[in-house]
């Protein structure tokens, strides 16, 4: 092919004949469950690129699923990395400690939110985070039930699963789930569970926790309530304002702990090192993975120090937990985090997104809403603007001509109708632009595709 635009290299058609032989190596040897977006092979990575196997140089708007905020190959990270593998690489901290656990811990209590004393047990996963929260958020209050929200994914484990609202593929032939887990509507205005407006519903959706405690729920019997501040998989589902703070008022006045999951919205995506900080609002919980290790494996559940305490010795942790090497990779993560400023870079990459995007919106019918925080931004792609009837062939073929076009973006919400930007905050400006230049094609691609209107760009 030899199509060399800025950041963007392709020396053959996506995928490449390298990536096809592994290609079919891994469909005889790793199971079809195990999904991918790109058929392609990554040979290295820096910044906001990738290069293939067949040497080919793709943009990176899905970071890892976000997790790569501070940018591929950071030789900061990479360096600390190094510097502790010499050292030594595990011991288990159960079994003898060491010292880039507890500096971990400590960080973390001291830039979460909320003016209390904090204490952290890390962990390797997100969902290990969910299920050790609920684990604390249970034995701390004495009460067994915990609430989530419709359109919620918080992991793939036992309770994770059965707290995330997607049955196809998350849940699909694996219950029975866990008991005492109810769900209410999320604040998912373009589509409100109950036909509201949001400038006049009065945050009907809020509401809902108590009118589910005067029907199936005694709210002396719930332990917590767990939202995601943003909805990541869901869709980036970004609530009105007075949602999140309504949530946790609800919260303290029965006595229920407030979890807020920020292992998608953490680390400066929103423009915020954490999404709640937007909303002034202090989680009792509050759970951290994906971008604080850099793409390393490493998660955390930090809470007020008098819950945290309320576990029984070895009743939270885990083998690999807070790993060395991962945590010595989180340390310089939330270093540069600090010392760049990456929040507030999330902001202005995620005015220029959404501007394009709007632009998109303008342009392709086949775009309903554009909506997001800070470099959290999505665009719900609909064949029907009317009746908000789902794309989701559409979105998998703007998915599908993005890579062909060397650009790596990712899928989401329950009608795998949603294109969502994750890059990393450290991405250039040429190359977002570069990026963007790539989406817009294969928007108007598939708007075409589906026969939809197509109208003028602004000054034609």
């Amino acid at each position: 092919m030899g199509e060399q635009r800025g950041a963007v290299r392709l020396l053959t058609e996506i995928p490449g004949p390298r990536s096809r032989q592994l290609m079919a190596l891994r469909e005889q040897h790793v199971p079809a469950a195990v999904f991918h977006v790109a058929p392609i092979f990554v040979a290295g990575a820096k910044g906001a690129v990738l290069e293939d196997v067949d040497g080919n140089r793709l943009l990176d708007f899905a970071g890892g699923i976000g997790t790569m905020n501070v940018g591929h190959g950071r030789p900061e990270v990479v360096e600390a990395v190094r510097a502790q593998a010499e050292c030594f690489t595990h011991t288990c901290f159960h079994v003898a400690q060491y010292e880039p656990y507890v500096r971990l811990a400590e960080k973390l209590n001291q830039i979460t939110p909320g003016r209390f004393p904090k204490k952290t047990v890390l962990v390797s996963t997100g969902a290990e985070a969910v299920e050790n929260a609920v684990k604390i958020a249970r034995r701390a209050t004495g009460r067994p039930a915990v609430i989530t929200f419709e359109n919620a994914f918080h992991g793939r484990t036992f309770m994770a699963m059965s707290l995330t609202s997607k049955v196809n593929p998350y849940k699909q032939g694996f219950g029975p789930f866990a008991p005492d887990v109810a769900r209410v509507p999320s604040a998912y205005c373009y589509r409100c569970a109950f036909g509201l407006e949001p400038r006049t519903c009065g945050l009907h959706c809020a509401h809902q926790l108590e009118h589910v405690f005067g029907l199936d729920l005694d709210p002396a019997q719930v332990a917590a309530v767990i939202l995601e501040p943003v909805q990541g998989e869901g869709g980036f589902i970004v609530p009105p304002d007075g949602f999140v703070a309504e949530v946790a008022e609800v919260c303290r006045k029965h006595g229920i702990l407030f979890i807020a999951d920020e292992i998608q919205t953490g680390f400066g995506r929103t423009g915020r090192m954490f999404a709640v900080d937007h909303w002034g609002v202090e989680p009792d919980i509050i759970l951290t993975a994906k971008s604080l290790g850099a793409g390393l494996p490493i998660a955390a559940v930090t809470g007020r120090a008098e819950l945290m305490d309320r576990v029984q010795a070895g009743g939270l942790g885990g083998t690999y937990g807070g790993n060395p090497v991962a945590a010595a990779a989180a340390l310089k993560v939330i270093e540069l985090m600090e010392r760049e400023d990456l929040p507030a870079r999330a902001s202005v990459i995620g005015r220029r997104v959404q501007t394009r995007f709007l632009s998109l919106q303008a342009r392709y019918a086949l775009v309903g809403e554009v909506r997001g925080l800070g470099a959290m931004v999505a665009m719900e792609l609909v064949a029907d603007r009317v009746t908000r009837e789902p794309a989701s062939a559409a979105c998998a073929r703007v998915v599908k001509g993005a890579y062909q076009r060397g650009l790596v973006t990712i899928k989401a919400g329950v009608y795998n109708n949603i294109i969502r930007f994750l890059a990393p905050l450290t991405i250039s400006d040429g190359e977002l632009e570069e990026g963007l230049d790539i989406l817009e094609e294969s928007v108007a691609e598939a708007n075409l595709a589906e026969g939809l209107v197509t109208r003028p760009a602004a000054g034609d």
